[in-house]
Formats: C-alpha cells, structure tokens, sequence
C-alpha cells in the first residue's frame, strides 16, 4: 500500500492561497470603527457636565452613608414611589 502526502499537502496549499487572496482584498478596503452620538446623548453629557456643586456633595456623601451603612430609606417615601408601578 503506498501512502501518498501530495493531497494533503495540495490541499493545504489551495487553503493557504485563498487565505492570502482574501487577505490582499481585504487589505485594500479596511474601513474603521466610527461611532456617532446623537443629540440628545450629546445633550445629556452636556447636563452631566454642567452639574452643580451641591449636587456632587450630595452624591458623596450618600456614597459615604451607603458604605459605612448609615443610609437609612424612609419606607413611607418608598411605597409612595413604588405603589404606582405596582398597581399598572
């Protein structure tokens, strides 16, 4: 029996011949990632941006209350809040 290498050989070289083909036409025409915001994300970064100074020292401090576990939530506020989602 004789055992003959060339098929597999041929047919890794039809493989490697497409791959660079696909390679060079690709190469050629590349495009880039691009992304677009629309305006009203853009405007949403503009508020994000333009925050006041109290409103950042609220946030902080909330961080604060809520890692050393002092931030309580007043559940009278919360069902008020919450009872029109429930009863939709």
């Amino acid at each position: 029996m004789k055992i003959n290498d060339t098929q597999r050989i041929g047919a890794y070289r039809t493989y490697q011949q497409q791959s660079d083909i696909r390679a060079n036409q690709a190469s050629g025409k590349r495009r880039k990632d691009e992304v677009q915001f629309s305006a009203e994300a853009m405007e949403l970064l503009g508020a994000q941006r333009a925050e006041d100074p109290n409103r950042s020292k609220r946030i902080e401090s909330l961080k604060n209350e809520v890692a050393t576990g002092t931030y309580h939530i007043d559940s009278g506020k919360l069902a008020e809040k919450v009872l029109p989602f429930v009863r939709e």
